[in-house]
């Protein structure tokens, strides 16, 4: 391990200052998008050993590995038991904590871990410069290397959904991953594919499913969110009109809303942004549409 990647340091820093020292200002609108979920560090808590509890008991519980608790947890490096009476940090998933390097991109520090750069940005809340991240599927060992825990359950291969939102293929204004902002030359993450429609056009679903969120929000603007089978999810976001309800069983090509632009689009031009995600233990994780699509 690397002088750079610091993890006993930073384990023992979580144990002693806790993480609310080594992650200020995790609510602020420099630190999270809105409509991310909330940092990985922010969710970690406290187990309270007590009388009867063993390692692979107390990661049983939390549906964690033994090595990841290890990894979390100073007083366990050197392989000794958990003390009753003390407490170990407890991560919501398994992982580690990792200092990102001073100019290093959130691309470099997924490669040195082979992780997804999408899942690493959203699991530490969207955040643009963090200075201590989350790396999720990471195993600690004593030898100062990493191997990767098994992968979170999602679906295991591409399933077709069975539509497109509008009638007729539409240009793609932006397509998914990193992309350069063109306003700040920033680079950033888009979570889906932006659609250009004039404004008003007919937004369809995309397959059979239920409706589980149909409002605005945030930065999303007007947004309804379908669930279908195989553990799949589809977004249709910056709406004008919403056309459904939550709990709503819709079909394919059923009319569910209007191209607008609400919220904060990322292109100029109206569009639709429309995303594909897949259930897994770390949520719901944004995937490339165009491995869904049929168009």
């Amino acid at each position: 391990m690397t002088v750079s990647y610091r993890l006993l340091l930073l384990c023992s820093l979580v144990s002693t200052i806790g993480l609310t020292s080594i992650l200020p200002n995790a609510s602020s609108a420099n630190a999270a998008v809105e409509s991310c979920r909330t940092p990985a560090l922010s969710l970690f808590r406290r187990h309270k050993v007590a009388r009867g509890d063993t390692l692979v008991t107390i990661a049983q519980r939390y549906n964690l590995s033994p090595e990841t608790l290890i990894g979390m947890n100073p007083s366990l490096h050197d392989g000794s038991s958990p003390a009753v009476g003390s407490e170990l940090q407890i991560p919501p998933y398994n992982g580690v904590v990792v200092e990102v390097p001073q100019g290093q991109t959130w691309r470099q520090v997924a490669t040195r871990y082979k992780v997804r750069p999408d899942t690493l940005f959203e699991v530490n809340g969207c955040q643009q410069n963090p200075r201590i991240v989350f790396v999720p599927g990471v195993n600690w060992s004593p030898n100062g290397s990493f191997t990767q825990s098994p992968r979170p359950s999602t679906v295991t291969k591409p399933v077709e959904l069975a539509g497109y939102p509008f009638p007729q293929v539409a240009e793609v204004a932006l397509p998914y991953g990193w992309q350069i902002n063109p306003d700040t030359g920033k680079v950033f993450f888009h979570s889906g594919i932006d659609l250009l429609a004039p404004l008003g056009t007919q937004v369809s679903a995309i397959a059979p499913g239920t409706v589980v969120f149909a409002q605005e929000q945030g930065t999303y603007g007007n947004l309804v969110i379908i669930n279908h089978s195989g553990g799949l999810q589809s977004r249709y976001a910056h709406l004008d009109s919403i056309n459904v309800k939550v709990g709503q069983q819709v079909n394919t090509s059923q009319l569910i809303g209007t191209v607008g632009t609400t919220g904060q689009p990322t292109a100029k031009q109206p569009h639709l942004h429309f995303e594909v995600r897949a259930t897994s233990s770390l949520g719901w994780v944004a995937e490339n549409p165009n491995d869904y699509l049929k168009k």
